[in-house]
């Protein structure tokens, strides 16, 4: 056992480092094998053991690397050439791929050799490995526990500077994985998603706690039991909330049917506005089609109208005029534009990707202007200073964000919603705004026709049904090519558009009976809705004063 470890398969940790990544993506659509994810963290942190410094950081940044890399391989399926090269999502690929990794990275190092703990081992340690995750080494149990709590308190750490940084990315934040084990992921209700990824780590170290503990004590059996027994009762306790929860779903008083459009329109056609109006003209088509089931409100989804709706009397006159033919309530996707009042350029406006509510009289009720815009897709960091960096990218412009969230009330129905467009329903913090007490349900417009017939649909649409347990609320998604779907309360996946060959990716229509509110019901706000990030604050809390412990140590290493 002495000589295991030093043996050249584990004094190359890197493979290793490869296969924890493989499996963190695999647990994610679409291999989508969600079990993966309670084995993939401890993996990573175990290829570092024995390392320090620098070299634990090399070890977490590959393990992160692969991971984003195999995830994130949609962004190949951009249809952007740069100079007949594919060379623009290729970049953007590797490059988001490679800012990602440092946030495992990050998290190996600072766990690696975090504190020297307790001298009284079980055993001496194997060689190699005494200077590295000592807690796993010591003989009191109180330390090991507090080891694996605070590598998942990291993690969560990380996972909601993931969410903020230069206008953050949560996408396949870790919980995320977990979306079918349905009682688990209603702690989402009171921790947000970030609750379920500290579960989900903690459970992870704590395995490999307990393997740990196997390797150290050989003859005695029993050996792990202590390691996992706490994160197997918090388990046990969180299916019987979760199971309590599922179970008050009640019948609704009253519906509201709702019909979503998927138009399928490939990127390469929105960027080609010669073909405009030939695809406004399949849209109208296709939605006269839908309309015959007497439906209530009509949902097109990002990007659906081809022009400036305010502006364009052609594409105003058939949108109002479809609402009012068919007395239906109508949400859309649509670019919006205002003037600056620039005396020296009269033509200088701001361009906002916009979502409008139409009224069955075929008035523009209100509008909605997404506030979180994508880097590189709507706008161009830098590109004053650096304008090079604008031939990697397919836009021309940039959107400007909008400042509020807005409500979309539709008055005779007793109806009340809000808009979220394109990736907004990814981030749990932005969500949240948007759900009052009175809000019936949440609606999210969104474009992933970028990505072809990739997973980066699935993706997204796993991280979404989260922002429904989180808030308590329905939310329903209308998307150009996938998913379009609409999720309970509770985050159940109720109906899931399929086209005529079976996929999610084709054009059509879909009709859903949504559960509303009584006439005057206020709902029971959920916890997280109340108090927001709570919990992912004490965990980057926890996560500082970690950090702070190693710096100290790592002074008085040096000062000795």
């Amino acid at each position: 056992m002495k000589n295991l470890w030093a043996s050249p398969v584990f004094r190359s940790r890197y493979p290793f480092a490869i296969l924890a990544g493989l499996l963190l993506a695999a647990s994610f659509p679409n291999i989508r094998i969600a079990g993966f994810a309670w084995i993939a963290p401890g993996l990573m942190l175990a290829a570092a053991l024995g390392k320090t410094g620098a070299e634990s950081f090399r070890i977490g940044y590959v393990a992160g690397l692969t991971h984003y890399l195999a995830a994130l391989y949609w962004l190949l399926l951009i249809p952007y050439r740069w100079h007949s090269l594919p060379l623009g999502p290729a970049l953007g690929w590797v490059a988001l791929s490679a800012f990602m990794a440092l946030y495992p990275a990050t998290w190996v190092w600072l766990l690696s050799k975090n504190s020297q703990g307790s001298t009284n081992a079980v055993a001496p340690a194997p060689a190699g490995l005494s200077m590295a995750g000592s807690e796993l080494w010591t003989s009191d149990w109180t330390h090991r526990t507090l080891w694996t709590l605070s590598g998942a308190a990291s993690w969560v750490a990380l996972e909601m500077v993931i969410a903020r940084l230069f206008t953050g990315f949560p996408w396949d934040l870790l919980g995320d994985s977990q979306y079918q084990l349905l009682p688990v992921i209603q702690i989402a209700s009171i921790t947000g998603v970030y609750g379920v990824s500290f579960v989900v780590t903690w459970t992870s170290l704590s395995l490999l706690s307990a393997a740990v503990m196997v390797l150290r004590r050989p003859t005695l059996r029993s050996a792990w039991v202590g390691e996992i027994f706490l994160p197997l009762a918090v388990l046990a306790a969180l299916f019987s909330f979760g199971f309590h929860q599922l179970r008050q779903s009640s019948t609704p008083v009253r519906t509201l049917k709702v019909t979503f459009v998927q138009p399928s329109i490939p990127q390469t056609l929105i960027w080609d506005s010669s073909k405009n109006d030939e695809r406004f003209r399949e849209l109208i088509h296709l939605s006269q089609q839908a309309l015959t089931n007497q439906t209530e409100l009509l949902i097109w989804p990002e990007a659906a109208v081809p022009k400036l709706l305010r502006y364009d009397k052609t594409t105003f006159e058939a949108l109002t005029g479809l609402a009012r033919d068919h007395h239906v309530w109508m949400i859309v996707g649509a670019d919006d534009a205002e003037s600056r009042h620039n005396p020296a350029n009269p033509n200088d406006a701001d361009y906002f990707n916009s979502s409008f509510l139409i009224s069955p009289q075929g008035q523009l009720v209100e509008r909605y202007r997404k506030r979180a815009l994508v880097i590189f897709g709507e706008y161009i960091p830098l590109v004053r200073w650096l304008p090079f960096v604008k031939w990697f990218t397919p836009i021309e412009g940039g959107f400007t964000p909008g400042d509020r969230a807005v409500p979309f009330q539709l008055d005779y129905l007793g109806v009340k919603t809000a808009v979220l467009i394109c990736f907004e329903d990814i981030f749990p913090h932005l969500a949240r705004e948007y759900a009052s007490d009175d809000t019936d349900f949440l609606v999210n417009l969104t474009n992933n026709g970028w990505f072809g017939e990739g997973a980066a649909q699935w993706q997204h649409a796993i991280s979404a049904l989260f922002r429904a347990v989180e808030n308590g609320l329905p939310l329903l998604r209308c998307s150009n090519n996938g998913l379009t779907c609409w999720v309970d309360k509770n985050g159940r996946l109720r109906q899931i558009f399929h086209d005529q060959a079976g996929a999610v990716y084709g054009p059509g229509f879909m009709t859903a009976d949504i559960p509303l509110l009584s006439p005057g019901e206020k709902r029971p706000c959920t916890f997280y809705n109340l108090h927001g990030d709570w919990f992912g604050w004490s965990c980057v809390a926890w996560a500082l004063l970690l950090l702070a412990r190693r710096l100290v140590h790592r002074r008085k290493a040096k000062v000795s």
